[in-house]
């Protein structure tokens, strides 16, 4: 077989996998991770079984790769687009306005995947709650970071408690996104970005610096 019959039916390969694992993930936002079946992915996507079950060993195998999907699609959305300019606590308002943005305009059809997901594994040790936990680990430990460089900066209060601040800043975000979905109640995001401004212009020194409208 040439190379580039070998190059070709590796790439369609891995855009299978792609095409797999992005529905797997948007399912598992509406359905949970235990929704996932090889029947339902095959028939969505038009693919055999066999060619879906090639791609992933397990159930939990593919549970773990839509999770990596999912991780891909929020840094993509919500991360990324939040990075420009010095870290802090306009930075830490821009991660939210974008975390808001990625659930109000439903990126994954079921709202947030990890607010969903989470639920399911809890309380159920395993490689997929390890994975879920660290994806939400690494959002906590970005903000807190962020509100970090803010003392740092002299942009907040040095005596604010950081983990706090994120603390509350998270539950209004997941308060938002679980409140919209089981009541289609769109207010809920305004809220949580009005609650979310207060409580960052209470932590600024300079509360006029986040006083002008974040732009998307």
């Amino acid at each position: 077989m040439s190379t580039s019959a070998t190059d070709g039916r590796v790439r369609k390969g891995d855009r299978t996998r792609q095409a797999i694992v992005h529905r797997a993930a948007d399912i598992a936002s509406m359905e949970g991770l235990e929704g996932l079946s090889i029947g339902r992915l095959a028939s969505d996507l038009e693919i055999s079984k066999s060619g879906v079950f090639a791609h992933f060993g397990s159930k939990e195998e593919l549970q773990l790769a839509a999770i990596g999907a999912a991780v891909e699609v929020y840094v993509d959305h919500v991360v990324t687009p939040a990075m420009e300019g010095p870290a802090g606590l306009v930075r830490l308002w821009r991660l939210t306005e974008r975390w808001i943005a990625y659930s109000r305009d439903r990126v994954f059809p079921g709202g947030c995947f990890f607010f969903n997901t989470a639920a399911e594994f809890d309380a159920r040790p395993g490689r997929v709650r390890d994975a879920l936990a660290g994806a939400w680990s690494g959002w906590r430990a970005l903000l807190i970071a962020e509100a970090e460089a803010a003392k740092s900066r002299g942009e907040a209060h040095r005596d604010l408690d950081t983990a706090q601040l994120v603390f509350e800043i998270i539950a209004f975000l997941e308060a938002a996104n679980g409140i919209s979905v089981l009541h289609d109640d769109e207010d809920a995001y305004t809220r949580a970005g009005t609650a979310i401004r207060a409580r960052l212009l209470s932590a600024a020194t300079d509360p006029e610096a986040l006083r002008a409208p974040m732009t998307e």
